[in-house]
């Protein structure tokens, strides 16, 4: 009811501005657009409710797919939004621009039908004006069957009539050429109003064409805003996962510095196993393969290196070689590498020598990374021992 009484309204006003003819079309596109927007927004409401429910069946085997590209869409979202944005401004101004040329449309019809109208003034004051030649013509053959009877003053009376009647002849000629012009007028009239109705009838295609855009865009929204409500649930599926994953992660991590503890605890006590065979058999190995002799006790201790700091050392000892006095300095490892080597030889004897005087190098451990590690040591003037060879 509403929406025939608004068509109305729209009708009644446009009658006055358009004509009756023009105004119903519009009334008529009017009312088909309103159609066409119940239908569309019936269409709309149902549709993405199939659709869902279609979807729901195969979203979970797409869901790992589709958050990796789930930056993507939002990215090709946010394009599509500012694209649509263009669009609808572009819309709207070509709307403006429509509603001016209706406006001047109505303001030219109005000009045609004020022209047409003097043009019927006109066509009415000529015709009273042929009606007024007429009747001074009937008066003119009265006087002439006047004069007749008047004998003398017949030729002078036929002059003066003559010469009236080419003023006459005259002016008929000059009122046929003024109707020639009015009807030559009135075929232009009749020219611009066809192609007004050609207007019209464009204006209204392209009516037509910008209701079934706004419509396409509209359409177009409601599809971005299902995509982006969607988005918006997987986006909290995907924080409830990574939630999921964060106290996962968190209880690995917890498992992980349990089992280094334990790793660590049993690290250090291989590593006191070893450090404690080496306090007991070194003594007689030095002796044996470099003729050192150790004077005193093996033992852990701290000392002081060149510049003022504490370093541990792992095994140290006072000893002579060949009668010269030597400190014995050396570390344990479970396995030794290379590296292991160059590290030692960087972080304890370089340090401990300026202060020592000299050193005599050792390392022990359990077992090497590759045969390259003894031949190294030796190269360096360390002395390598692995464990099994302390029960030699």
């Amino acid at each position: 009811m509403v929406t025939a009484m608004n068509i109305w309204q729209a009708y009644e006003e446009l009658k006055g501005a358009l004509g009756p003819e023009a105004s119903q079309k519009v009334a008529h596109v009017l009312d088909a657009l309103i159609q066409e927007h119940v239908r569309t927004e019936v269409r709309d409401a149902t549709e993405p409710l199939a659709r869902a429910l279609q979807e729901l069946a195969t979203e979970q085997a797409r869901t790992e797919q589709q958050l990796q590209r789930l930056a993507q869409k939002v990215e090709e979202l946010v394009e599509a939004q500012r694209r649509t944005e263009q669009r609808l401004e572009e819309l709207a101004e070509a709307q403006r621009r429509t509603d001016e040329r209706l406006e001047a449309l109505a303001v030219r019809v109005g000009q045609l039908a004020e022209a047409q109208k003097r043009t019927e003034e006109r066509l009415e004051a000529l015709a009273e004006r042929v009606e007024q030649l007429a009747e001074a013509q009937r008066r003119t053959d009265e006087r002439l069957e006047a004069l007749a009877v008047r004998g003398g003053q017949v030729a002078e009376a036929q002059k003066r009539t003559d010469e009236r009647l080419e003023a006459l002849a005259e002016r008929v000629e000059q009122l046929a050429e003024a109707q020639r012009r009015t009807e030559q007028r009135l075929e232009e009239l009749a020219e611009a109003q066809r192609r007004t109705d050609e207007r019209l009838e464009a204006l209204a295609v392209r009516v037509d064409q910008l209701a079934e855009a706004q419509r396409r865009t509209e359409q177009r929204l409601e599809e971005l805003a299902e995509a982006q409500r969607q988005t918006e649930q997987r986006g909290q599926t995907l924080a409830i996962r990574l939630d999921q994953l964060a106290a996962a992660l968190q209880e690995t991590r917890e498992r992980l510095d349990e089992t280094n503890r334990q790793l660590g605890g049993l690290s250090a006590t291989v590593g006191y196993t070893l450090e404690n065979a080496a306090y007991r058999a070194p003594p007689a190995l030095l002796e044996r393969d470099h003729r050192v002799r150790v004077l005193e006790r093996i033992r852990r201790d701290f000392l002081t290196d060149s510049e003022g700091r504490n370093l541990e050392v792992n095994i140290l000892a006072r000893a002579e070689q060949d009668g010269q006095p030597v400190w014995i300095v050396g570390e344990s490892k479970t396995q030794l590498s290379c590296n292991d080597v160059d590290r030692f030889l960087r972080r304890r004897l370089e340090r401990l020598q300026p202060v020592l005087g000299r050193v005599f190098p050792v390392l022990v451990t359990h077992m090497i990374s590759g045969p390259e590690v003894r031949t190294y040591a030796r190269s360096k003037g360390v002395a390598l021992y692995l464990s099994f060879e302390f029960d030699a």
